[in-house]
């Protein structure tokens, strides 16, 4: 017998038949002798709903509200689901996020889990129910109702299991696992049995949306088994994502391709090359609350530089705004911007033995006459800033040129 922890997306509770089916999977799960914990999101577009509803009261609603409201999308589901479950001859108990104590700082909207009570899980476990928690919410200190910021309930799933020590954590989701790739762009992308939370953290930051970026990280830290599987399909046995690489097996160079397309960038051309010119232009960036993902500075031979970064395509406005704000302080020619781009990237724990990964990525891409403009590495990963339309041109080319279309 184990303990499992099971996470339903919104797709996966989306209707009374759909919330049904999960009750199904569980009941099977809890006969076969397994305790299990289940952590459901709100159904599909009701959270959405609700923040609209908010904002048609408050155009920028208050914090504190919002939260109040964008919870009640949880309450719903759990409250569904644990009937449905009894429907199937188990017992349930559903609880909210502030009901077993899921204790968060004050942030609210996007709030971090700072630890939960499990005395009342474990006591429900052992009288032979199924507990269903409230994903995506906990309470601070003072019982202010606080939510995590989108997909977390992928991370509050994760953290019940770290809590709980449980033997797995499985996300149901819309997708059977993580794939090579986006199938949708590339037919023959592969689904991976599986792969390391190290290639999983860099795939979930460069665009993946399979998980969220805070769960991996927790479930890393925590050493959390990890699992995606879909909620539609009772077949297969999805990825698992692992604590290292499989030390007795040759492992592929290159995991996976993962792209964003919300990427923008912005170049400040003429400043001084003179120390701190880098801090006098992100600063104040970083004052507006604008996050900065890949730079580059060009050092002319004139005493000037051209520095280049960019940043989420939703703050392009704000963050060129800022920077004209700044211009004449700071010496600058010019401001010139691009939110037509994209960030298309090779992850592979398999890179640190191999050397030529970058060159062989490069040629490929030239080879189809691809512009990059950028170029950012880790260890464990290669991303490139490219023109927009070329994003799935260079997603196909990387894909076949590192073998990823082979079983």
């Amino acid at each position: 017998m184990a303990l499992i922890v099971q996470k339903y997306g919104g797709t996966s509770v989306g209707s009374p038949d759909r919330i049904k089916n999960v009750a199904k999977r569980v009941a099977r799960w809890k006969a076969m002798g397994h305790d299990v914990v289940v952590v459901p999101s709100a159904m599909s577009g009701e959270t959405n709903r609700l923040i609209a509803l908010a904002k048609e009261i408050m155009p920028t609603p208050d914090a504190r509200e919002l939260d109040v409201i964008a919870a009640t999308g949880e309450q719903v589901t759990i409250g569904l689901l644990a009937m449905a479950i009894i429907q199937e001859g188990c017992k349930a108990k559903s609880y909210t996020g502030p009901q077993v104590r899921v204790l968060t700082d004050s942030t609210h909207t996007k709030a971090r889990i700072l630890s939960i009570d499990d005395e009342k899980i474990r006591k429900d476990l052992a009288e032979g129910n199924v507990v269903v928690v409230a994903g995506f919410q906990g309470a601070d200190e003072n019982g202010n109702i606080t939510t995590l910021g989108r997909g977390g309930s992928d991370t509050s799933a994760v953290a019940l299991a770290a809590a709980l020590k449980a033997d797995e954590c499985q996300i149901y989701t819309d997708v059977d696992g993580v794939y090579t790739t986006d199938p949708r762009i590339v037919a023959e992308a592969r689904k991976l049995d599986t792969i390391t939370f190290e290639e999983m953290l860099e795939m979930a930051s460069l665009g993946s949306k399979v998980l969220q970026i805070r769960s991996v990280e927790f479930a890393g830290k925590y050493k959390v088994k990890l699992r995606v599987l879909s909620s539609f399909t009772d077949e297969g046995e999805g990825t698992l994502i692992t604590v290292e690489e499989d030390k007795n097996m040759e492992q592929p160079v290159i995991s996976g391709i993962a792209f964003n397309r919300d990427e923008a960038k912005l170049t400040v051309l003429g400043v001084p090359d003179r120390p701190g010119i880098a801090y006098q232009i992100l600063g104040p960036i970083a004052d507006a609350n604008v996050d900065v993902d890949m730079i580059i500075q060009n050092v002319g031979h004139d005493g000037t530089t051209d520095f280049s970064f960019t940043v989420n395509r939703s703050d392009f406005a704000k963050a060129q705004g800022v920077l004209e704000s700044v211009k004449s302080h700071i010496g600058a020619r010019e401001i010139v911007g691009d939110n037509k781009i994209c960030k298309v990237s090779a992850v592979g724990v398999g890179m640190r033995s191999h050397p030529g990964v970058a060159s062989q990525m490069f040629r490929a891409l030239a080879e189809e006459g691809i512009n990059m403009q950028m170029i950012s590495t880790s260890e464990i990963k290669i991303s490139v800033v490219v023109d927009e339309k070329y994003l799935e041109l260079a997603v196909r080319v990387l894909h076949k040129t590192f073998g990823l279309d082979q079983a």
